[in-house]
């Protein structure tokens, strides 16, 4: 990874989702923000908090479609590049499409924390991050 810590958004309003990802993400090297709604994503994205490098974003949420707030960030020209990666069980393909149009990389759920974490790399030009210490093996029983 980066010698920069990436500062991460991730919008999902499924609770696990963030209890999931945040410390995976976190033991990695990321910042990671979370935001359940629109309108907290909007909000963190225009609060004073540090800028985000990128922005996971589900399609379902509360109070509209992970679309709507894509199409804002492509339509604002500070944020037409930001790096979005959608997060979704979504299977209708005309959504997909637009996302895809609209500059996201998809990643379908469920997915597994080691291809989200390889997409985040290549989403920002990172390197792989190196895989989360394993524990260490117990010594050697007597024989």
């Amino acid at each position: 990874m980066s010698p920069v810590r990436r500062h991460l958004l991730v919008v999902d309003d499924e609770p696990h989702i963030g209890l999931l990802l945040r410390p995976h993400l976190e033991r990695l090297g990321y910042a990671v923000s979370l935001a359940r709604t629109l309108a907290e994503a909007r909000r963190a994205m225009q609060g004073g908090a540090p800028p985000f490098d990128a922005l996971l974003l589900d399609l379902h949420l509360p109070d509209g479609s992970g679309l709507e707030l894509l199409r804002e960030l492509r339509a604002a020209a500070a944020t037409r590049a930001f790096p979005v990666i959608v997060l979704t069980a979504e299977g209708e393909e005309r959504i997909l499409r637009e996302a895809e149009s609209l500059g996201a990389g998809l990643l379908t759920k469920p997915f597994s924390p080691s291809k989200l974490t390889a997409r985040i790399a290549a989403l920002l030009g990172d390197a792989p991050p190196p895989p989360p210490p394993s524990p260490p093996s117990a010594p050697p029983g007597p024989r």
